[in-house]
């Protein structure tokens, strides 16, 4: 069985914690690839609002080309409305048999796990591993796995605020998605 890690996220702008977490993930579980699955509306998180779905996959590609075992899974941002994890991963076990998935989440998710949609169905489809994130805790009664990565506290948030204020991102994201983001006139007020 392929082993395949899910890193799901708005993505809205990808940036350099993304691919380190992928990367450690990668080789500390041994995985095949790591899929980054940006998804449509997560039921907890509204997106920024002036980029379009397309942009957030060019920018996604730009930051992921240069790595062989990355890739973009793009089955959530094609369903309408909210998109709930149990639902993307009972569409994925189905298309998808002989991969075996695990699916990544920062350690500020952990402690909302015991509120997830069909929690505990969903804990017999994918294996969860943790990232640590500043300022939380690991601590959970789920099975979850558990990764260290080094604290990178970058978020989409600080990269569009930068933008905004006419300051550098560059180091935060890849250089293509910051040209990509200048081109395209992106998070600017």
């Amino acid at each position: 069985m392929k082993k395949v890690g899910i890193l799901g996220g708005t993505f809205d702008p990808p940036h350099i914690g993304h691919l380190i977490i992928a990367n450690e993930v990668l080789h500390a579980k041994k995985l095949d690839e790591i899929w980054f699955m940006p998804n449509q509306e997560p039921p907890h998180k509204m997106k920024s609002g002036d980029v379009t779905n397309n942009q957030r996959v060019d920018m996604l590609q730009l930051s992921i080309e240069a790595h062989p075992s990355f890739r973009i899974q793009t089955i959530e941002m094609d369903r309408e409305g909210k998109s709930y994890t149990f639902d993307t991963m009972k569409l994925l076990e189905e298309a998808y048999p002989n991969i075996d998935f695990y699916f990544i989440i920062g350690a500020d998710m952990v402690e909302y796990l015991p509120k997830w949609y069909k929690i505990q169905e969903l804990m017999k489809m994918v294996q969860f591993i943790s990232v640590n994130r500043p300022k939380y805790e690991l601590e959970t009664d789920y099975p979850v796995q558990y990764v260290k990565v080094p604290d990178i506290n970058i978020s989409s948030s600080l990269i569009r605020e930068r933008v905004r204020a006419g300051e550098s991102i560059s180091f935060l994201v890849r250089d293509e998605v910051k040209r990509y983001i200048e081109e395209n006139l992106l998070y600017e007020s």
